[in-house]
């Protein structure tokens, strides 16, 4: 350990100390909050969906503004960004021969479309990449890929989403059904994104639910043809006008330094996107204003940030690193909470080119908020953290730190018509407003910024 580290290491209880009081008021007022569930209920029951560049996502935008001035968070700005527009159309799958026979399927985005009459073709089905090109062009070319890959993890596993119909069609394939994403599946299919590589030809892709996949891959390991047909309108339209949806606390001392926190307003077009990610919108923006609520003015300026365009092209976080321009040199941390509100464990945090005494100095700081939060079970701190729509700033240097849950079932309804509200405890959200309140608060207001 080196002599910095150490002197830390001896002092780990004095922002616990000092802010006790003030985090037992914040996770007091949280776990009685009913506002930020109200909140969330209006995004999900009378808002719905919000796609990029949908009517339901410039509701929630302008919405939002107005609840924010409303409940006098002050600077509430909606800064513009230029979205993506993919509009999924009609679309189906079924399965023809050796029976006839639907296939629950969803659209990826960003896909292109089939023709009118919709394909129709053999598949030949894959477990992985590998097999995929052990077959090469004679045994592609001309039949849709089905990608049967085994749950292996998100960050494993999506592979086969976003580069899967591109790899297809280097070897002559007229689409691509991906197995969807997803340790668990009541025939439910989860779309996302996916990106056609440069120089590819450009084929439909789907998700198709892991029991058609199965189903596939069964008949395929009997010697069975099967053969599926495949009808998508998927279209992809100019670039629209959006924006982020921004409100603040003013620092009282040092306004110009920045705590900045928050989640994505946009979600697929399917479902409500309670999970992903209404629910880290609203205990962000509820946690910045339970701290305005309790009068606890911090001395640097706490931050709510709802992201614009995480999902399909990440736009919303480019445009705030733009917007804040050199003002990125005076945000001492960036919160996001993109992992749905199952049960808070913790958060844990990312410095960009840090030193191992800086590391250390940051570690040593955010244990010590990790001690208000141990009541809650939201107090372990852990090196590796950050988000999507961070990363803009994280690339500068910027601390980044992500929420960390249980995670145990998030990715059963991710991206899914299931991602609906009744899926989220409210005490479990209410421990996630909690926990960020605290942390965003304490951050905001101890002497020390938290890589100095």
């Amino acid at each position: 350990m080196t002599p910095a580290a150490a002197v830390w290491a001896q002092n780990r209880t004095g922002l616990a100390e000092a802010y006790h009081d003030a985090a037992a008021r914040l996770i007091g007022a949280a776990m009685l909050d009913e506002g930020g569930w109200r909140k969330m209920e209006y995004w999900c029951d009378r808002i719905g969906p919000r796609l990029a560049g949908s009517p339901g996502l410039q509701r929630a935008i302008e919405w939002s503004a107005a609840e924010m001035r409303r409940e006098g968070l002050v600077n509430v700005a909606t800064p513009p960004v230029q979205v993506p527009v993919w509009v999924r159309g009609a679309e189906s799958a079924a399965l023809v021969e050796p029976l006839e026979s639907r296939i629950a399927m969803l659209g990826l985005g960003g896909s292109v479309a089939t023709p009118p009459e919709g394909i129709t073709a053999e598949t030949v089905c894959v477990k992985s990449f590998e097999e995929l090109e052990k077959l090469g062009a004679e045994k592609v070319s001309g039949k849709i890929v089905v990608y049967n890959a085994a749950w292996q993890g998100y960050g494993r596993t999506v592979a086969y989403r976003s580069q899967g119909a591109s790899r297809a069609a280097r070897l002559g394939a007229v689409a691509a059904l991906v197995r969807s994403v997803t340790p668990v599946s009541l025939r439910s299919p989860h779309t996302g994104a996916m990106n056609y590589a440069a120089g590819a030809p450009r084929i439909p892709a789907a998700a198709i639910s892991v029991e058609d996949a199965l189903r596939i891959q069964r008949l395929q390991d009997a010697g069975v043809r099967t053969v599926v047909r495949l009808q998508m309108e998927a279209r992809t339209l100019p670039d629209a006008p959006s924006a982020n949806v921004v409100g603040e606390i003013p620092g009282r001392e040092k306004p110009e330094e920045i705590v900045v926190l928050g989640g994505h307003s946009d979600s697929w077009d399917v479902g409500q996107g309670a999970q992903d990610d209404a629910s880290g919108c609203m205990a962000c923006w509820q946690a910045v204003e339970l701290v305005h609520e309790l009068g606890l003015r911090p001395r640097r300026t706490l931050r709510v940030c709802l992201w614009v365009n995480e999902e399909n092209g990440l736009r919303g976080g480019r445009a705030y690193r733009e917007w804040v321009g050199e003002g990125v040199r005076n945000h001492v941390a960036a919160i996001e909470m993109d992992g749905g509100a199952e049960r808070p464990v913790g958060f844990g945090l990312s410095i960009n080119g840090a030193g191992e005494e800086v590391m250390a100095r940051a570690m040593a700081r955010l244990e010590q908020i990790g001690l208000l939060l141990s009541g809650i079970g939201a107090g372990g701190m852990t090196r590796g953290g950050g988000g999507a729509d961070i990363s803009p700033l994280m690339r500068d240097g910027v601390p980044g730190i992500g929420h960390r849950t249980v995670g145990q079932r998030y990715f059963e309804w991710h991206h899914t018509d299931a991602d609906t509200l009744d899926k989220i405890d409210p005490q479990e959200f209410r421990l996630s407003i909690a926990a960020l309140a605290v942390l965003g608060y304490v951050l905001a207001d101890m002497p020390e910024r938290l890589a100095e």
